[in-house]
């Protein structure tokens, strides 16, 4: 505290010493009396130590004000320019804490979210896998169809996890999309297979993109025209300078199409069928952002709905 002081009130002693040498130096110079001299250092003195009792006192509570200035009594003695300004300094970095407490708190609630609503869905193609293992029904197509959702929804958390860690790896390069699209159809063969979905590929698009991340995100798309779409029914798959997907599925409530892609949201749809955890087509808006893609959804009732992919003008 007292080198604390010190250096708080340096330049007034300095000041002081200046002043005295110059006091004793025109004593010596005019030869005035000593005594003069004695009773005028005395007297100065004096005055500057009464003067550095009273300065180290509001100097000891100006120092403790700031080291807990959230009460209130200790705040009338925090009035100088600079005290307000160390204040303003604080109470800035303090708000930043909030804001950034806040964030952290919101991220663990949704990844508590996540991780709840993953595991809910990582029940439904196990339990399947056991039944089939029960009752010595393992037909080979089934039990892929299970390792694929099971492997859907360990992707979907993996990548929700890199996103909202900020730890993606994007890689751009040029890419041929159709090349990207066909793997997805193979990837999907047995589930267009197994409702009898005829899947067509007009065109190509050569982009400069991320392969694995654009991969992941066409998966969603391509995951959910089948789960929604009719037994017999089309998926049509467009390239040229975008990507159109369609289906000829049951189609998209119009008043739940502007919140197709909010975290978490499920729809009419997901909620009738119980196919959905409200996070695929979140973490694809999310991905294609990166990607500098946009993404907007036409849908009909009954009748199917359209995918368009365009890039970012």
């Amino acid at each position: 505290m007292i080198a604390k002081f010190i250096r708080e009130y340096r330049s007034f002693y300095f000041a002081y010493l200046v002043l005295a040498g110059s006091f004793i130096l025109l004593f010596y110079l005019y030869k005035l009396p000593s005594e003069f001299l004695q009773n005028a250092l005395l007297l100065s003195l004096t005055l500057i130590i009464l003067l550095t009792v009273g300065l180290f006192w509001k100097f000891r509570n100006r120092m403790r004000a700031l080291e807990d200035y959230v009460h209130e009594e200790a705040l009338p003695l925090l009035n100088k320019p600079v005290d307000l300004a160390y204040l303003n300094l604080i109470e800035a970095e303090k708000e930043a804490t909030r804001e950034q407490l806040l964030v952290y708190k919101s991220r663990e609630e949704d990844l508590q979210a996540m991780v709840k609503m993953w595991s809910h869905q990582m029940k439904v193609p196990l339990a399947a896998l056991s039944l089939m293992s029960q009752t010595d029904n393992l037909h080979q197509k089934d039990v892929d169809h299970q390792l694929l959702r099971l492997d859907n929804y360990m992707a979907n958390l993996l990548n929700y996890l890199k996103l909202t860690n900020h730890a993606s790896d994007f890689r751009f390069e040029q890419v041929e999309v159709r090349e990207v699209v066909v793997d997805l159809v193979k990837k999907y063969r047995n589930q267009f297979l197994q409702k009898d979905i005829s899947v067509t590929i007009d065109g190509n698009w050569l982009l400069k993109t991320d392969r694995k991340w654009l991969s992941f995100a066409l998966s969603q798309i391509i995951d959910n025209a089948l789960k929604y779409n009719k037994t017999g029914g089309k998926v049509a798959i467009e390239l040229n300078e975008g990507i159109s997907i369609s289906d000829t599925g049951i189609g998209i409530l119009a008043e739940d199409i502007p919140r197709l892609f909010d975290e978490g949201f499920t729809g009419f749809n997901g909620r009738e069928h119980q196919k959905a955890t409200g996070f695929g087509l979140y973490l694809t808006k999310r991905v294609l952002n990166q990607l500098e893609l946009a993404i907007s959804v036409k849908s009909q009732l009954e009748v199917g709905t359209t995918v368009s992919i365009t890039k970012v003008q």
